[in-house]
């Protein structure tokens, strides 16, 4: 599997975004990186990308937040708080993953048997002084 990397400043996170999202061939993307590392930050930057309107939060509490694109959808997760499969199911994953939709994943490893086999993982790394590296599967 091949990785693209991406070093860039905070300022310049829009067209690190747009050149990501010339690099996707799927709809589903697991979003890695430490606790603050930026992985809402650069959905953010990506639903623009994508010319959304939408505001990207955090769903950390919600689990799944939805964005409307002009003729798609993005379902953007967040499984910290899942503590077993079974809590996936029962706030209706399957549905998300049966979906046409685009699906962001953050902390997927927590539902790690259920990830589609077609996706892209998108690593970010916290440089400090306001720099992030993004590795990208490809």
């Amino acid at each position: 599997m091949k990785t693209l990397e991406f070093t860039y400043h905070i300022k310049d996170i829009q067209k690190v975004a747009e050149a990501v999202l010339s690099h996707l061939h799927t709809k589903t993307v697991l979003f890695n990186g430490d606790m603050g590392a930026g992985k809402t930050t650069f959905i953010n930057a990506l639903l623009k990308a994508m010319n959304s309107n939408d505001e990207a939060s955090s769903p950390t509490f919600s689990i799944v937040n939805e964005y409307s694109l002009a003729d798609d959808k993005v379902y953007h997760f967040d499984f910290y708080r899942i503590e077993s499969i079974e809590e996936a199911y029962n706030f209706g994953i399957e549905d998300y993953l049966n979906s046409d939709h685009w699906l962001f994943m953050e902390w997927s490893e927590r539902i790690e048997d259920l990830v589609p086999e077609a996706h892209q993982t998108l690593t970010i790394t916290d440089l400090q002084e306001d720099k992030r590296t993004i590795k990208l599967t490809i």
